[in-house]
């Protein structure tokens, strides 16, 4: 485990991990500061990848970032965590302090890769899709690493933790360098952020990587879906909630159909 805090790893410390994502609300989840070592998310930070160098870009009514996995364009830190957080030994001890045992990530575009943000940027209220629809896995667990040094709060980009109604936003965390959440991708965890201000050369960076199980027989696919703030402009959430009743509509008339995936933002697919 030499690429995490060594204060994250050991019996004693993964006892109160699991102890912790048990009891955290609205959704079970951790906040982990200096995650990863000081070495490794020094050189994720100064080699990130720059807004023109990733492929895949969402923008749309309720979102505004870039995003891409293919970790041969990106500097080698990279490949050495995503190499590591794929390891037997990390996804055992994910399965440690989460009590879900069995879990593993991929190599795919749903496996590991990286968010940023220019100014404005930002990402709806929503629930996430909770499976891999090409490798026909179910996703538990959302491991988020922030790399951004020097983070002001009045930058924005907080992660929004809410409850299931959408009446209570219980957490704000600030995307503060080499922090890490990790939270269960479930009908209990609506996350986003809202728009960021920040000043020109700044982004908002962040590592993603989802962890997977098999599918049980009665498995119940649900699609990601934005969900509307109670503070929201009407029409505003009137178009959201039109928008994503079509959109689960389509996809779904489409997994039915056998097609598996559809991004048309993805230009590493075209």
């Amino acid at each position: 485990m030499g690429l995490i805090n060594e204060a994250y790893w050991g019996a004693d410390a993964e006892a109160k991990l699991k102890s912790d994502f048990d009891n955290a609300e609205p959704c079970r989840f951790l906040s982990l500061d200096n995650f990863l070592t000081e070495d490794l998310a020094t050189q994720l930070y100064e080699n990130f990848p720059g807004m023109d160098d990733l492929k895949v870009r969402r923008k749309s009514l309720n979102e505004d970032k870039a995003e891409d996995y293919h970790f041969d364009r990106f500097h080698e830190s990279f490949s050495t965590l995503r190499e590591f957080i794929k390891s037997d030994e990390f996804c055992q001890y994910m399965s440690r302090i989460t009590g879900i045992e069995g879990m593993h990530t991929t190599t795919d575009a749903l496996g590991s890769g990286v968010h940023q943000g220019a100014n404005g940027s930002y990402v709806d209220v929503h629930v996430d899709v909770n499976m891999n629809p090409e490798k026909g896995l179910w996703r538990r667990i959302n491991l988020l690493i922030y790399l951004n040094k020097h983070w002001k709060d009045e930058y924005g980009g907080h992660l929004e933790l809410w409850d299931k109604e959408m009446k209570v936003m219980h957490h704000k965390l600030a995307p503060n360098f080499n922090r890490a959440v990790i939270f269960e991708t479930d009908d209990n965890s609506p996350h986003g952020y809202g728009k960021i201000n920040v000043p020109e050369g700044e982004t908002r960076k962040s590592f993603y990587t989802y962890f997977y199980t098999p599918m049980p027989e009665n498995f119940v696919y649900r699609d990601s879906r934005f969900r509307s703030r109670p503070d929201d402009n009407p029409v505003r959430k009137l178009v959201t909630n039109l928008k994503e009743t079509a959109k689960i509509s389509g996809k779904r008339l489409l997994k039915n159909l056998g097609v598996k995936s559809l991004d048309f933002q993805d230009k590493n697919k075209k």
